[in-house]
């Protein structure tokens, strides 16, 4: 069997990888700044920033494919890590790669990328117009790929929708609280906007698809069936028996109040997610359904009650300082608890 190696491997979606790669008998190594989770014990860690290239260099070393999970998120909010990370530990990586015949590279991208198309569905041949920090670092990483597929390095790039799944916390564990508390949901406008997730499993599932085609080329991955924000949530509210209500705020004044809570710190929220909460994304699913004959088994919907429940079922478990991965961690609600009080 092929030996993988996944980077990025203490984050929600590193982790996951992993353990699904195990599941189908593969020979998984892992990489990562952070200690692994506890159910990746047992794997062959190597321990190491991705930006040293001494220790990625003895991680790649017999590898076959590697999938690269590795990023800083938004939920960040630091410009130099988003470009030192981001950036210049993937141009480490594929350097290495290549040197080392490393045969394949699935790297993990971002919708990011795009910005706030000028409409949808997204197709993987629109020009990337990022808006914020995040996304310009992570369609830099995307230029540097471009080089190494000149050079002969067999690289595929993976651009998911926002991931949601069991475990999924971050910015949700938020959202979860408040629909577990009967807290009113805010949403920008009516809501109307149409926005596309991906589920952890569906993703994963054209990851693997992806790492067994030989040539370099781009997906988009998202769900097949999604509809307004407005919509999600208020399934969400129903399938908890929840009290809450969707609350209208007014668009342009609560991006711009979003944006400056950011800035002096006193929001968990990136600029992405001022961006693009109240604004539409979704993508065509064309390519991946013909070239990789892949299709997403959940809904938005399906995911995000799915998220819910094991949020629930995780609650007096959950901790605030899970370092590995912000995906995996509850976040402190900073200023966004004053729309628990209003």
């Amino acid at each position: 069997m092929s030996i993988f190696l996944v980077t990025g491997s203490s984050g929600y979606l590193g982790s996951l990888i992993a353990l699904e790669l195990q599941r189908r008998d593969h020979n998984v190594r892992l990489f990562d700044l952070e200690d692994p989770p506890g159910e990746l014990e047992e794997f062959e860690v190597f321990k190491g920033d991705v930006r040293d290239k001494n220790v990625v260099e003895k991680a790649c070393s017999g590898v076959d494919i590697v999938i690269h999970s590795v990023a800083q998120v938004p939920l960040v909010k630091d410009r130099e890590l988003f470009w030192s990370v981001n950036v210049q530990g993937t141009d480490n990586l594929l350097e290495i790669c290549l040197n080392s015949g490393v045969r394949k590279v699935i790297h993990i991208s971002s919708s990011a990328i795009y910005g706030v198309p000028k409409k949808n569905p997204v197709y993987e041949n629109l020009s990337p117009t990022p808006m914020e920090e995040y996304g310009k670092a992570k369609f830099a990483a995307e230029k540097v790929i471009s080089n190494y597929i000149k050079k002969g390095l067999d690289v595929t790039i993976i651009r998911p929708r926002t991931i949601l799944g069991h475990g999924r916390l971050g910015i949700f564990s938020i959202l979860f609280g408040w629909i577990k508390a009967g807290t009113n949901i805010p949403v920008l406008g009516k809501g109307n906007n149409v926005y596309q997730f991906i589920h952890s499993n569906d993703l994963i599932n054209a990851i693997i698809l992806a790492s067994e085609k030989i040539g370099a080329s781009v997906y988009n991955i998202g769900a097949e069936e999604y509809g307004t924000m407005r919509d999600l949530l208020q399934d969400l509210i129903d399938y908890a028996g929840s009290s809450s209500k969707i609350v209208s705020l007014p668009f342009h004044l609560t991006i711009g109040a979003m944006k400056i809570t950011s800035k002096l710190g006193l929001s968990p929220l990136g600029d992405y997610h001022s961006l693009m909460y109240g604004r539409e994304l979704y993508f065509d699913l064309s390519k991946a359904h013909t070239e990789l004959e892949w299709n997403a088994k959940y809904s938005n919907s399906d995911m995000i009650c799915e998220s819910y429940d094991w949020y629930c079922d995780n609650f007096q478990n959950l901790s605030k300082n899970d370092s590995s991965s912000k995906h995996r961690s509850v976040i402190s609600k900073g200023i966004l608890k004053v729309l628990e009080w209003l």
